[in-house]
């Protein structure tokens, strides 16, 4: 099966409804990832095939939920650990309401997000080169990780750069039980949210976080 009918396959399990461009530039971003791990190790995966379905699709097992959390209406996202852009870059391709931010300590890994953001073209892309902590403390809406650290980690790193009424969005693998324990107090789980990602024979959930509320 071809690349292009893969993701078509995969759109469609997720009920998701993207145009040509769209599709394009997602498989786009992937070509992307494939020609600079010649060079620089952005990721572990390397055969296409496997990366359109551990990464790309796995990505954009995300959106429906986030879409549902904002409505679809313009918001802002900050991905922590970014990477090659996953799931940041797919989010934005995805959802050009959604103005997101890709975060890594690695330079060379924000600079490839600022490639795919001008190659592709993706405008509500942009890549950001720093340690999460040393941000200014702008508040995002929603801040999200895939495989980054533990949900205590995320929390205390990048409370400050939350926004009022704003949530966590953590991607996970099988339901971390233990992390959630070790959220401190003042944390609350909103909801754990099982994800299906088509082709992929593997555990997948959201975890929904917030600061709890002062009474």
């Amino acid at each position: 099966m071809t690349a292009t009918a893969t993701l078509d396959r995969g759109l469609t399990a997720l009920g998701l409804d993207l145009d040509a461009d769209q599709r394009q530039r997602l498989l786009r971003h992937l070509e992307l990832i494939s020609r600079w791990n010649r060079v620089y190790n952005l990721t572990a995966v390397r055969e296409p095939a496997q990366m359109l379905t551990q990464h790309l699709l796995d990505s954009l097992a995300a959106v429906p939920p986030l879409l549902a959390h904002t409505g679809a209406a313009p918001s802002a996202l900050l991905d922590v650990g970014s990477g090659a852009g996953l799931p940041g870059a797919a989010i934005a391709i995805a959802c050009p309401t959604i103005e997101v931010s890709c975060v890594d300590t690695v330079a060379k890994k924000a600079s490839f997000i600022r490639q795919v953001a001008a190659e592709l073209p993706v405008p509500n892309l942009r890549g950001l080169h720093a340690r999460v902590e040393s941000l200014l403390p702008r508040p995002w809406p929603v801040i999200t990780a895939r495989a980054f650290a533990s949900l205590s980690d995320l929390v205390a790193l990048t409370r400050p750069l939350l926004a009022d009424g704003g949530v966590w969005m953590a991607m996970k693998g099988r339901r971390p039980d233990d992390e959630i324990a070790a959220l401190p107090t003042d944390v609350e789980v909103l909801r754990v949210e099982p994800l299906t990602v088509p082709g992929l024979d593997a555990e997948r959930c959201l975890v929904w976080m917030r600061p709890r509320p002062t009474s």
